[in-house]
């Protein structure tokens, strides 16, 4: 039986699981472990916080270590976050965090491999369509961020995870009273653009009700107050199917496109809510397309933990073939 270390470190919660993979290769979830990603001025220290707490697994007895970062990665051992306040590089892993074998990889590749693990059945159908096997699959979710990858199948069937920044790329504004918000944005933020994770993520909730009604709150206290059919709901729900169209289209995500987490998870109705439906399926030459794409919400906290540890899995069932 091997120990995997799974870990989905976000820029406010860092979740830490305890997966065992049975002789067959099966995977099952023993414990795990929140921390709050801000408590740490440092990985190492992150981990140590870990090993303070009562999470049996320990960094010496584990066999494969994945650490699914909100970032970029490079070469499997850097990232530096940019919704993080520290670097993580693992490049002298065994010395300086008692890792023997451990990986760094991208957060929604975590979450895009999560889509092949058993925790998606029980993601919910929020757009009809039909699941073509062989074609990419889309996952994004807005949190404190925004986060995008796919997956893609090559000649041999396997997936191939494909990572992306896409929410660091300009926001597509449509309308004159959009253009109005842009340029409240850009004057809050005192910024020559308005990325795309800053309209949808948790702040940009709390940024759109203060500009449709002029009331401070943080993104907890608009979740309280909005309702399905407020301004704040149907701009947010609009915004959020546009970025979910653009995603889907750019990737052709016949394999369903998968909507993880974060915002939508705490806030269902912004994915429910006819104005995302009807911006998802906005498009003069594309319309009909969509429409063959089926949308799925994805509300298990655990599935960044469960896309990490299948990536285990598959290095140690390949390390157990080949013998290396």
């Amino acid at each position: 039986m091997k120990k995997i270390l799974a870990a989905d470190i976000g820029g406010t919660n860092s979740r830490f699981a305890y997966f065992q993979m049975q002789p067959n290769g099966t995977l099952s979830l023993v414990e795990t472990q929140w921390l709050k990603t801000r408590d740490a001025q440092s990985f190492l220290q992150l981990l140590e916080h870990l090993s303070a707490t009562e999470f049996t697994l320990s960094r010496a007895q584990c066999d494969l270590a994945v650490f699914a970062i909100a970032g970029p990665v490079e070469n499997g051992v850097f990232s530096d976050p940019p919704n993080i306040n520290w670097q993580i590089d693992l490049a002298n892993a065994p010395e300086i965090f008692d890792l023997q074998r451990c990986l760094l990889i991208n957060d929604f590749v975590a979450q895009a491999y999560a889509c092949r693990s058993p925790i998606i059945k029980d993601a919910r159908q929020i757009l009809p369509g039909t699941i073509v096997a062989d074609a990419p699959l889309a996952v994004i979710g807005a949190g404190t961020g925004l986060g995008q990858a796919a997956l893609i199948c090559d000649a041999n069937g396997h997936f191939l995870p494909v990572p992306s920044e896409g929410g660091h790329n300009n926001f597509a504004f449509e309308s004159k009273a959009e253009y109005e918000y842009m340029r409240f944005l850009l004057d809050r933020l005192g910024s020559e653009y308005v990325e795309t994770e800053t309209v949808v993520s948790g702040k940009g909730l709390s940024l759109v009700h203060e500009f449709l009604t002029g009331e401070k709150l943080d993104p907890a206290g608009v979740t309280a107050v909005i309702k399905p059919d407020s301004p704040t709901m149907q701009w947010a729900a609009r915004f959020y199917g546009r970025v979910c169209r653009i995603y889907a289209l750019q990737v052709f995500a016949r394999g369903g496109l998968y909507i993880a987490g974060g915002v939508a998870a705490r806030v269902p109705d912004l994915v429910l809510h006819a104005e995302f439906k009807s911006e998802f399926y906005k498009s003069t030459s594309m319309g009909q397309m969509l429409k063959k794409i089926p949308v799925f919400l994805n509300s298990n906290e655990d599935s960044g933990l469960w896309g990490a540890a299948l990536v285990g899995q598959q290095i140690l069932i390949r390390r157990r073939r080949t013998g290396v």
